[in-house]
């Protein structure tokens, strides 16, 4: 039995995993806080105790974790330990960083006589926990024509994009669109709101009209009852900025709405609400509205 790896269980990579497991995969996983594995076990999959035991017993290792420091700790790149770890293995990379280190990491995998496949999704937690995810690869053919069934309990979709880092670009230039799409409906509500409109008439109003999308009517009921539980946390949303802005700065280009964004969230991440869903840019308005705005940041 050919076990498939799993690393990261957070609040994407869980129900991930979980789609994969009650799917029937042979799945081992490992989390660095212990009591996200419960439910994994739960479901059928194996704990390992170690990355480093992840390996040594599956061919293929999801990896689904925050940023770069966090692969580069889990893969033990940098140590004598990557070589061993890597090598006969196909790293999937599900998680989002700069297209830089993704080419860079696919050179040191490949050095160690492993293969690399990139694969950023775009969805959130709902759909995390639906199947529905969508998922842009990139990599060798061979490598990526291995790694397209696993990845079918967790995506409604997956495309391929062409060489590393081709999927992690498209996966940015959605994350453009999706972050400047929230923060606009979240502004719309604003206006609304203190405009003394009914708040639910409003909704429904731009739900009859062409503007709908299954984006609205996610974040919509969250804007109406002050729902800020997590489906996209603030803090990763800002972390989706920065990336983007860089890669956008690096060649040349020019993005107004996204560096309008980039201080919002900024500015709700620094009033504490980064762990709330990315709809908590709604505070960041409000205290805008109230004068309350806090002092631009250095990089602004």
């Amino acid at each position: 039995m050919a076990y498939v790896g799993f690393v990261g269980l957070g609040v994407m990579g869980q129900p991930m995993a979980l789609n994969l497991a009650r799917a029937g995969t042979p799945l081992v996983v490992w989390n660095r806080t212990p009591a996200r594995c419960g439910p994994l076990r739960a479901a059928g999959a194996e704990v390992a105790g170690s990355p480093a035991e992840v390996f040594d017993r599956a061919g293929s290792v999801i990896l689904m974790l925050a940023d770069a420091t966090a692969v580069d700790a889990v893969l033990g790149r940098g140590t004598r330990e990557f070589a061993a770890r890597v090598a006969g293995h196909t790293v999937v990379h599900m998680g989002t960083t700069s297209p830089e280190y993704s080419g860079s990491l696919q050179d040191d995998v490949r050095a160690a006589g492993g293969a690399y496949v990139e694969a950023p999704v775009s969805g959130s937690r709902v759909p995390a926990e639906q199947g529905q995810l969508v998922a842009m690869l990139a990599g060798d053919d061979d490598a990526v024509a291995a790694v397209r069934p696993l990845l079918a309990p967790m995506c409604r979709q997956t495309f391929g994009c062409g060489p590393v880092p081709d999927a992690l670009l498209t996966k940015l230039s959605v994350n453009l669109f999706l972050i400047t799409l929230v923060t606009g409906l979240t502004e719309a509500f604003h206006f609304a709101d203190r405009h003394g409109l009914d708040r639910r008439r409003f909704l429904d109003v731009l739900d009859a009209g062409p503007m709908a999308s299954a984006v609205s009517r996610m974040k919509a009921p969250k804007l109406l009852s002050r729902d800020f539980a997590v489906q996209a946390a603030a803090d990763d949303v800002l972390q989706n900025n920065r990336l983007i802005a860089e890669a956008a700065r690096k060649a040349g280009l020019a993005s107004p709405l996204l560096d309008a964004c980039h201080a919002l969230f900024d500015e709700t991440v620094a009033r504490g609400h980064g762990r709330e869903d990315m709809v908590a840019v709604l505070r960041a308005l409000e205290a805008r509205t109230d004068g309350t705005r806090l002092p631009c940041p250095p990089d602004q």
